[in-house]
């Protein structure tokens, strides 16, 4: 019987927070579904390039939103029935204020770490 290793050293939490990601072609609405100090998974209904980045602006409940740029380090469909298909997406952060960089460490030790 095989053990499954996690590989990632960040405390990471579940959270789904509305995201923008701002490309050449306009806004592109999606969702967080976890995060770390370094990065995020989301999920939106356009798919973004490999090791692109991009500005985005994420916004967690009862907090200012928090802009940053982040880079494309994953990206995987998924898709729900006929209608529902969804990009899922691992970005780095390569830009982030101070201020925003503090706020999201102080989410993060608010919240028990997701584990799965």
């Amino acid at each position: 019987m095989s053990t499954l290793v996690e590989r990632r050293k960040q405390h990471r939490i579940k959270a789904r927070w509305p995201l923008v990601v701002i490309t050449d072609q306009g806004a592109i609405q999606g969702e967080t579904r976890n995060i770390t100090i370094d990065g995020l998974f989301m999920c939106l209904e356009e798919p973004l390039r490999l090791n692109e980045t991009f500005h985005m602006r994420m916004s967690p409940p009862n907090h200012d939103a928090t802009d940053f740029t982040g880079r494309v380090i994953w990206s995987d469909l998924y898709a729900f029935g006929d209608q529902n298909t969804v990009y899922g997406s691992g970005i780095c952060f390569v830009k982030i204020s101070d201020r925003d960089l503090h706020l999201l460490k102080e989410i993060l030790s608010a919240h028990p770490p997701d584990t799965q």
